[in-house]
Protein backbone atom coordinates (compact mmCIF):
# COMPACT_ATOMS: atom_id res chain seq x y z
CA UNK A 1 0.00 0.00 0.00
CA UNK A 2 0.87 3.54 -0.43
CA UNK A 3 0.29 6.36 2.81
CA UNK A 4 -1.29 9.44 1.90
CA UNK A 5 0.98 11.29 4.63
CA UNK A 6 3.10 10.77 1.32
CA UNK A 7 1.58 13.55 -0.34
CA UNK A 8 3.39 16.58 2.13
CA UNK A 9 7.01 14.95 -0.10
CA UNK A 10 5.20 16.53 -3.36
CA UNK A 11 5.52 20.58 -1.76
CA UNK A 12 8.86 20.05 -0.74
CA UNK A 13 10.25 18.97 -3.99
CA UNK A 14 8.29 21.62 -5.54
CA UNK A 15 9.62 24.27 -3.17
CA UNK A 16 13.00 22.62 -4.11
CA UNK A 17 12.68 23.26 -7.74
CA UNK A 18 11.39 26.67 -7.35
CA UNK A 19 14.96 27.36 -5.40
CA UNK A 20 16.55 25.76 -7.82
CA UNK A 21 15.41 27.73 -10.40
CA UNK A 22 16.21 30.86 -8.66
CA UNK A 23 19.69 29.25 -8.00
CA UNK A 24 20.39 29.04 -11.67
CA UNK A 25 19.37 32.39 -12.18
CA UNK A 26 21.76 34.07 -9.85
CA UNK A 27 24.52 31.49 -11.01
CA UNK A 28 23.85 33.47 -14.53
CA UNK A 29 24.31 36.66 -13.18
CA UNK A 30 28.31 35.19 -11.76
CA UNK A 31 28.47 34.06 -14.66
CA UNK A 32 27.76 37.40 -17.01
CA UNK A 33 29.85 39.09 -13.96
CA UNK A 34 32.44 37.04 -14.99
CA UNK A 35 32.82 37.45 -18.48
CA UNK A 36 32.82 41.12 -18.09
CA UNK A 37 29.29 42.22 -18.27
CA UNK A 38 28.64 43.14 -14.89
CA UNK A 39 25.46 45.83 -15.50
CA UNK A 40 23.44 44.59 -12.75
CA UNK A 41 26.68 45.63 -9.71
CA UNK A 42 24.90 48.78 -8.31
CA UNK A 43 22.00 46.34 -7.94
CA UNK A 44 23.59 43.06 -7.17
CA UNK A 45 26.74 43.00 -6.36
CA UNK A 46 29.45 39.84 -7.13
CA UNK A 47 29.29 38.96 -3.11
CA UNK A 48 26.06 38.92 -2.91
CA UNK A 49 25.33 37.12 -6.33
CA UNK A 50 27.66 34.19 -4.61
CA UNK A 51 26.01 34.12 -1.31
CA UNK A 52 22.69 33.67 -3.10
CA UNK A 53 23.84 31.11 -5.60
CA UNK A 54 25.59 29.05 -2.81
CA UNK A 55 22.75 29.36 -0.21
CA UNK A 56 20.23 28.04 -2.61
CA UNK A 57 22.13 25.50 -3.64
CA UNK A 58 22.28 24.05 0.02
CA UNK A 59 18.45 25.31 0.68
CA UNK A 60 17.02 23.39 -1.95
CA UNK A 61 19.01 20.31 -1.91
CA UNK A 62 17.77 19.83 1.48
CA UNK A 63 14.31 20.70 0.68
CA UNK A 64 14.83 17.49 -1.92
CA UNK A 65 16.55 15.56 1.20
CA UNK A 66 13.21 16.40 3.22
CA UNK A 67 11.20 15.55 0.80
CA UNK A 68 13.09 12.36 -0.32
CA UNK A 69 12.81 11.72 3.78
CA UNK A 70 8.52 12.34 3.67
CA UNK A 71 8.21 9.55 0.76
CA UNK A 72 10.61 7.29 1.89
CA UNK A 73 10.25 6.87 5.84
CA UNK A 74 6.35 6.06 5.51
CA UNK A 75 6.57 3.44 3.24
CA UNK A 76 10.17 1.85 4.47
CA UNK A 77 7.94 1.80 8.18
CA UNK A 78 5.11 0.38 6.92
CA UNK A 79 3.36 3.41 9.33
CA UNK A 80 1.66 6.78 8.29
CA UNK A 81 3.70 9.77 9.57
CA UNK A 82 2.78 10.58 12.95
CA UNK A 83 1.54 14.14 12.05
CA UNK A 84 1.06 15.32 8.60
CA UNK A 85 -0.30 19.09 9.72
CA UNK A 86 3.26 19.49 11.18
CA UNK A 87 4.86 18.41 8.06
CA UNK A 88 3.32 21.32 6.40
CA UNK A 89 4.26 23.78 9.56
CA UNK A 90 7.64 22.70 9.36
CA UNK A 91 7.43 23.44 5.30
CA UNK A 92 6.26 26.89 5.40
CA UNK A 93 8.73 28.04 8.53
CA UNK A 94 11.42 26.75 6.38
CA UNK A 95 10.65 28.44 3.24
CA UNK A 96 9.74 31.61 5.47
CA UNK A 97 13.14 31.41 6.70
CA UNK A 98 15.03 31.03 3.45
CA UNK A 99 13.38 33.64 1.74
CA UNK A 100 14.19 36.15 5.09
CA UNK A 101 17.72 35.04 4.51
CA UNK A 102 18.19 35.25 0.83
CA UNK A 103 16.43 38.92 0.45
CA UNK A 104 18.32 39.54 3.77
CA UNK A 105 21.86 38.73 1.77
CA UNK A 106 20.79 42.21 -0.81
CA UNK A 107 20.64 44.20 2.58
CA UNK A 108 24.25 42.73 3.47
CA UNK A 109 22.27 41.53 6.69
CA UNK A 110 24.24 38.43 7.08
CA UNK A 111 27.30 36.87 9.13
CA UNK A 112 29.97 37.20 6.25
CA UNK A 113 31.34 33.65 7.04
CA UNK A 114 31.55 32.19 3.03
CA UNK A 115 29.07 29.12 3.29
CA UNK A 116 27.25 30.00 6.70
CA UNK A 117 26.34 33.63 5.70
CA UNK A 118 22.89 33.06 7.20
CA UNK A 119 22.75 35.93 10.02
CA UNK A 120 22.96 34.06 13.82
CA UNK A 121 19.02 34.80 14.50
CA UNK A 122 18.15 32.85 11.37
CA UNK A 123 20.11 29.91 12.72
CA UNK A 124 17.89 29.31 15.93
CA UNK A 125 15.11 28.99 13.53
CA UNK A 126 16.83 27.09 11.50
CA UNK A 127 17.67 24.40 14.63
CA UNK A 128 14.36 24.58 15.63
CA UNK A 129 12.37 23.66 12.10
CA UNK A 130 15.37 20.80 11.40
CA UNK A 131 14.15 19.82 15.29
CA UNK A 132 11.17 19.40 14.15
CA UNK A 133 11.71 17.75 10.78
CA UNK A 134 13.49 14.92 12.47
CA UNK A 135 11.04 14.56 15.53
CA UNK A 136 8.47 13.97 13.23
CA UNK A 137 10.89 11.10 10.99
CA UNK A 138 12.10 9.23 14.23
CA UNK A 139 8.89 9.01 15.85
CA UNK A 140 7.42 7.49 12.56
CA UNK A 141 10.02 5.25 12.20
CA UNK A 142 10.24 4.47 16.15
CA UNK A 143 6.12 3.49 15.83
CA UNK A 144 6.43 1.61 12.23
CA UNK A 145 6.09 -2.17 12.04
CA UNK A 146 9.61 -2.50 10.59
CA UNK A 147 13.02 -0.26 10.50
CA UNK A 148 15.11 -1.03 7.74
CA UNK A 149 18.76 -0.46 6.89
CA UNK A 150 17.96 1.87 3.93
CA UNK A 151 15.32 3.80 6.53
CA UNK A 152 18.41 3.97 9.25
CA UNK A 153 20.96 5.43 7.31
CA UNK A 154 18.48 8.13 5.54
CA UNK A 155 17.73 8.89 9.09
CA UNK A 156 20.89 8.28 10.45
CA UNK A 157 22.19 11.00 7.60
CA UNK A 158 19.47 13.51 8.45
CA UNK A 159 20.02 13.40 12.39
CA UNK A 160 24.35 13.90 11.84
CA UNK A 161 23.62 16.70 9.15
CA UNK A 162 21.39 18.58 12.15
CA UNK A 163 24.15 18.06 14.64
CA UNK A 164 27.23 19.50 12.51
CA UNK A 165 25.42 22.36 11.65
CA UNK A 166 25.69 23.25 15.32
CA UNK A 167 29.50 23.85 15.32
CA UNK A 168 29.20 26.43 12.66
CA UNK A 169 26.97 27.93 15.37
CA UNK A 170 29.55 28.36 18.27
CA UNK A 171 30.89 32.07 18.10
CA UNK A 172 34.94 32.64 18.38
CA UNK A 173 37.17 36.29 18.28
CA UNK A 174 39.76 34.31 16.33
CA UNK A 175 39.09 33.61 12.52
CA UNK A 176 41.28 30.39 12.40
CA UNK A 177 39.06 28.65 15.18
CA UNK A 178 36.26 30.12 13.65
CA UNK A 179 37.07 28.40 9.87
CA UNK A 180 38.39 25.39 11.83
CA UNK A 181 34.69 24.52 13.21
CA UNK A 182 32.88 26.14 9.47
CA UNK A 183 34.64 23.17 8.31
CA UNK A 184 33.16 20.48 9.95
CA UNK A 185 29.87 22.39 8.47
CA UNK A 186 31.05 22.35 4.96
CA UNK A 187 33.16 19.70 4.47
CA UNK A 188 31.65 17.08 6.83
CA UNK A 189 28.32 17.69 5.16
CA UNK A 190 29.21 17.69 1.76
CA UNK A 191 32.01 14.56 1.94
CA UNK A 192 30.06 12.99 5.18
CA UNK A 193 27.12 12.65 6.09
CA UNK A 194 24.96 14.00 3.15
CA UNK A 195 26.67 10.99 1.20
CA UNK A 196 24.74 9.06 4.03
CA UNK A 197 21.39 10.56 3.09
CA UNK A 198 22.64 9.84 -0.53
CA UNK A 199 23.24 6.20 0.04
CA UNK A 200 19.75 5.57 1.69
CA UNK A 201 17.79 7.50 -1.44
CA UNK A 202 20.14 5.27 -3.87
CA UNK A 203 19.21 2.30 -1.93
CA UNK A 204 15.70 2.52 -1.71
CA UNK A 205 16.06 3.42 -5.43
CA UNK A 206 17.40 0.74 -6.28
CA UNK A 207 15.41 -2.04 -4.34
CA UNK A 208 11.99 -0.08 -6.31
CA UNK A 209 13.37 -0.41 -9.77
CA UNK A 210 15.84 -3.01 -10.10
CA UNK A 211 14.02 -5.98 -8.40
CA UNK A 212 16.71 -6.84 -6.46
CA UNK A 213 16.48 -8.31 -3.16
CA UNK A 214 16.31 -5.51 -0.03
CA UNK A 215 18.96 -8.14 1.84
CA UNK A 216 21.96 -7.64 -0.96
CA UNK A 217 21.34 -4.31 -1.39
CA UNK A 218 21.51 -3.39 2.06
CA UNK A 219 25.33 -5.01 2.51
CA UNK A 220 26.40 -2.73 0.00
CA UNK A 221 25.37 0.33 1.80
CA UNK A 222 27.07 -1.26 4.42
CA UNK A 223 29.91 -0.94 2.73
CA UNK A 224 29.22 2.71 1.59
CA UNK A 225 28.76 3.72 5.19
CA UNK A 226 32.40 2.22 6.24
CA UNK A 227 33.79 4.01 3.30
CA UNK A 228 31.87 7.38 4.08
CA UNK A 229 33.49 7.70 7.63
CA UNK A 230 36.60 6.17 6.88
CA UNK A 231 37.48 8.62 4.55
CA UNK A 232 35.17 11.98 4.91
CA UNK A 233 36.60 12.73 8.55
CA UNK A 234 40.31 12.99 8.81
CA UNK A 235 40.01 14.24 4.75
CA UNK A 236 38.68 17.41 6.15
CA UNK A 237 42.37 17.90 7.13
CA UNK A 238 43.28 18.96 3.56
CA UNK A 239 41.41 22.55 4.03
CA UNK A 240 43.24 23.01 7.56
CA UNK A 241 46.68 23.81 6.77
CA UNK A 242 45.41 27.01 4.91
CA UNK A 243 43.86 28.39 8.33
CA UNK A 244 46.86 28.45 9.79
CA UNK A 245 46.85 24.90 11.79
CA UNK A 246 49.43 22.29 12.44
CA UNK A 247 51.65 20.69 9.42
CA UNK A 248 50.31 17.50 10.41
CA UNK A 249 46.96 18.19 9.07
CA UNK A 250 48.58 18.31 5.19
CA UNK A 251 49.58 14.99 5.60
CA UNK A 252 46.51 13.71 7.50
CA UNK A 253 44.22 15.70 4.90
CA UNK A 254 46.29 14.22 1.75
CA UNK A 255 46.10 10.49 2.68
CA UNK A 256 42.33 10.06 3.84
CA UNK A 257 41.63 12.69 0.56
CA UNK A 258 42.89 10.12 -1.27
CA UNK A 259 40.77 7.13 -0.14
CA UNK A 260 37.49 9.43 -0.42
CA UNK A 261 37.08 8.62 -4.35
CA UNK A 262 36.36 5.10 -2.63
CA UNK A 263 33.46 5.56 -1.32
CA UNK A 264 32.24 7.11 -4.62
CA UNK A 265 33.51 4.46 -6.91
CA UNK A 266 31.92 1.76 -4.25
CA UNK A 267 28.20 3.50 -4.98
CA UNK A 268 28.77 3.77 -8.59
CA UNK A 269 29.66 -0.03 -8.90
CA UNK A 270 26.75 -0.86 -6.61
CA UNK A 271 24.56 0.86 -8.59
CA UNK A 272 25.81 -0.36 -11.71
CA UNK A 273 25.85 -3.84 -10.62
CA UNK A 274 22.19 -4.01 -8.98
CA UNK A 275 20.87 -2.65 -12.62
CA UNK A 276 23.21 -5.53 -13.70
CA UNK A 277 21.59 -7.81 -11.56
CA UNK A 278 17.76 -7.00 -11.46
CA UNK A 279 15.32 -9.00 -13.13
CA UNK A 280 12.48 -6.44 -12.91
CA UNK A 281 11.89 -3.97 -15.77
CA UNK A 282 10.69 -1.03 -14.32
CA UNK A 283 8.53 0.84 -16.39
CA UNK A 284 9.81 3.98 -15.16
CA UNK A 285 13.12 4.36 -16.90
CA UNK A 286 13.56 7.74 -15.92
CA UNK A 287 13.71 7.43 -12.74
CA UNK A 288 16.31 4.45 -13.49
CA UNK A 289 18.43 7.11 -15.71
CA UNK A 290 18.56 9.32 -13.21
CA UNK A 291 19.79 6.98 -10.15
CA UNK A 292 22.33 5.74 -12.19
CA UNK A 293 23.35 8.72 -13.74
CA UNK A 294 23.82 10.06 -9.86
CA UNK A 295 25.77 7.31 -8.98
CA UNK A 296 28.23 7.52 -11.99
CA UNK A 297 28.12 11.12 -12.46
CA UNK A 298 29.53 11.89 -8.48
CA UNK A 299 32.50 9.85 -8.81
CA UNK A 300 33.75 11.81 -11.67
CA UNK A 301 32.98 15.26 -10.00
CA UNK A 302 33.21 14.20 -6.27
CA UNK A 303 35.51 11.19 -6.37
CA UNK A 304 37.82 11.67 -9.43
CA UNK A 305 38.11 15.76 -9.86
CA UNK A 306 38.04 15.73 -5.67
CA UNK A 307 40.94 13.62 -5.88
CA UNK A 308 42.95 15.31 -8.41
CA UNK A 309 42.92 18.93 -7.05
CA UNK A 310 42.86 17.57 -3.39
CA UNK A 311 46.78 16.08 -3.07
CA UNK A 312 49.13 18.61 -0.87
CA UNK A 313 51.38 18.76 -4.04
CA UNK A 314 48.68 19.99 -6.43
CA UNK A 315 45.83 21.85 -4.08
CA UNK A 316 48.71 24.06 -2.48
CA UNK A 317 48.40 26.01 -6.56
CA UNK A 318 44.35 25.18 -7.06
CA UNK A 319 43.12 26.01 -3.35
CA UNK A 320 40.52 28.82 -3.81
CA UNK A 321 40.54 28.83 -7.28
CA UNK A 322 38.32 27.69 -9.86
CA UNK A 323 39.81 24.44 -10.45
CA UNK A 324 37.78 24.18 -6.71
CA UNK A 325 34.51 25.25 -9.04
CA UNK A 326 34.96 23.36 -11.47
CA UNK A 327 35.40 20.24 -9.08
CA UNK A 328 31.71 21.59 -7.24
CA UNK A 329 29.68 22.01 -9.94
CA UNK A 330 29.88 18.18 -10.76
CA UNK A 331 30.34 17.11 -7.52
CA UNK A 332 26.88 18.42 -6.11
CA UNK A 333 25.21 18.04 -9.51
CA UNK A 334 26.21 14.37 -9.52
CA UNK A 335 26.31 13.49 -5.86
CA UNK A 336 23.21 14.95 -4.67
CA UNK A 337 21.23 16.99 -7.26
CA UNK A 338 21.09 13.60 -9.45
CA UNK A 339 19.80 12.15 -6.91
CA UNK A 340 16.85 14.11 -5.78
CA UNK A 341 15.78 14.71 -8.76
CA UNK A 342 15.63 10.69 -9.27
CA UNK A 343 13.20 10.46 -6.06
CA UNK A 344 11.12 13.20 -7.71
CA UNK A 345 11.41 11.49 -11.25
CA UNK A 346 9.89 7.72 -9.13
CA UNK A 347 7.59 9.64 -6.73
CA UNK A 348 5.68 11.84 -9.15
CA UNK A 349 3.94 9.04 -11.13
CA UNK A 350 3.04 7.36 -7.45
CA UNK A 351 2.02 10.53 -5.91
CA UNK A 352 -0.28 12.21 -8.73
CA UNK A 353 -1.03 8.83 -10.96
CA UNK A 354 0.08 10.75 -14.26
CA UNK A 355 2.64 8.06 -15.95
CA UNK A 356 4.93 10.97 -17.64
CA UNK A 357 7.95 9.06 -17.56
CA UNK A 358 8.16 8.20 -21.35
CA UNK A 359 8.02 11.46 -22.87
CA UNK A 360 10.75 13.20 -24.89
CA UNK A 361 10.90 15.50 -23.08
CA UNK A 362 11.93 14.31 -20.12
CA UNK A 363 14.67 12.47 -21.50
CA UNK A 364 15.95 15.48 -23.17
CA UNK A 365 15.62 16.56 -19.83
CA UNK A 366 18.35 14.28 -18.59
CA UNK A 367 20.57 14.81 -21.96
CA UNK A 368 20.68 18.21 -22.13
CA UNK A 369 21.11 19.00 -18.35
CA UNK A 370 24.21 16.32 -17.59
CA UNK A 371 26.05 17.75 -21.09
CA UNK A 372 25.53 21.18 -19.88
CA UNK A 373 26.95 20.44 -16.73
CA UNK A 374 29.88 18.60 -18.19
CA UNK A 375 30.45 21.09 -20.70
CA UNK A 376 30.18 24.14 -17.36
CA UNK A 377 33.14 21.51 -15.79
CA UNK A 378 35.29 21.44 -18.48
CA UNK A 379 35.16 25.64 -19.32
CA UNK A 380 36.07 26.32 -15.27
CA UNK A 381 38.89 23.74 -15.12
CA UNK A 382 40.34 25.44 -18.42
CA UNK A 383 39.56 29.03 -16.91
CA UNK A 384 41.50 27.19 -13.60
CA UNK A 385 44.23 25.69 -14.78
CA UNK A 386 44.73 29.23 -16.71
CA UNK A 387 44.06 31.28 -13.03
CA UNK A 388 47.00 28.88 -11.48
CA UNK A 389 48.97 29.22 -13.87
CA UNK A 390 49.14 33.41 -14.76
CA UNK A 391 48.10 33.89 -10.59
CA UNK A 392 50.81 31.56 -8.97
CA UNK A 393 53.39 30.82 -10.89
CA UNK A 394 53.24 33.86 -13.50
CA UNK A 395 52.65 36.16 -10.62
CA UNK A 396 49.95 38.18 -11.82
CA UNK A 397 47.60 40.15 -10.44
CA UNK A 398 44.30 38.51 -9.35
CA UNK A 399 42.02 41.21 -11.41
CA UNK A 400 44.22 41.22 -14.22
CA UNK A 401 44.31 37.22 -14.36
CA UNK A 402 40.02 37.58 -14.40
CA UNK A 403 40.49 40.11 -17.58
CA UNK A 404 42.62 37.32 -19.43
CA UNK A 405 40.37 34.35 -18.60
CA UNK A 406 36.98 36.06 -19.27
CA UNK A 407 36.33 34.37 -23.15
CA UNK A 408 36.12 30.79 -21.01
CA UNK A 409 33.40 32.29 -19.27
CA UNK A 410 31.36 32.98 -22.43
CA UNK A 411 31.65 29.59 -23.08
CA UNK A 412 30.64 28.63 -19.99
CA UNK A 413 27.32 31.06 -20.49
CA UNK A 414 26.53 28.93 -23.72
CA UNK A 415 26.65 26.00 -21.50
CA UNK A 416 24.94 27.04 -18.68
CA UNK A 417 22.41 27.61 -21.56
CA UNK A 418 22.40 24.32 -22.74
CA UNK A 419 22.01 22.80 -18.92
CA UNK A 420 19.38 25.60 -17.80
CA UNK A 421 17.18 24.38 -20.63
CA UNK A 422 17.55 20.79 -19.43
CA UNK A 423 16.13 21.63 -16.19
CA UNK A 424 13.54 23.89 -17.43
CA UNK A 425 12.21 20.52 -19.37
CA UNK A 426 12.53 19.37 -15.77
CA UNK A 427 10.35 21.50 -14.27
CA UNK A 428 8.09 21.53 -17.01
CA UNK A 429 7.61 17.54 -16.50
CA UNK A 430 6.90 18.18 -12.74
CA UNK A 431 4.19 20.74 -13.59
CA UNK A 432 2.75 18.35 -15.84
CA UNK A 433 2.14 15.90 -13.14
CA UNK A 434 -0.37 17.68 -11.37
CA UNK A 435 -0.84 17.52 -7.62
CA UNK A 436 -1.14 14.39 -5.48
CA UNK A 437 -4.27 12.67 -4.92
CA UNK A 438 -5.25 10.28 -2.56
CA UNK A 439 -6.79 8.00 -5.51
CA UNK A 440 -3.34 7.95 -6.98
CA UNK A 441 -1.55 7.03 -4.11
CA UNK A 442 -4.78 4.05 -2.94
CA UNK A 443 -4.02 2.85 -6.68
CA UNK A 444 -0.32 3.02 -7.15
CA UNK A 445 1.62 -0.41 -6.76
CA UNK A 446 5.02 -1.00 -4.72
CA UNK A 447 6.95 -1.28 -8.45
Amino acid sequence: MKYKSQKVAYWFFALSMLLFGLQIVYGFIMGFAHAGFDGLHSVIPFNTARAVHTNLLVVWLLSGFMGAAYYIIPEEAQHELVSVKLAYVQLITLALVGVTAIVGYHFNYWEGRKFLEIPRPLDYLVVANVLLFLGLILVTLFKGKRRTTTALVLSMGLLFAALLYLPGMLPFDSQVKDSFFRWWVVHLWVEGVWELIMGGILSFLLIKLTGVDREVIEKWLYVIVGLTFLSGILGTGHHYYYIGVNKIWLIVGGIFSALEPLAFLAMALFAVNMYRKGEKKHPNTLALNWTLGAAIVSFMGAGLLGFAHTLPQTNIYTHGTLVTAMHAHLAFWGAYAMIVLAIISYSLPNLTGRKLYESTRGRMAFWLSNIGIIGMTVAFGVAGVAQVYLERKMKMEFMAVQKEIEIHFMVLIICAALFTTGIILYMVDFYKHGRPTDEALETATNQ
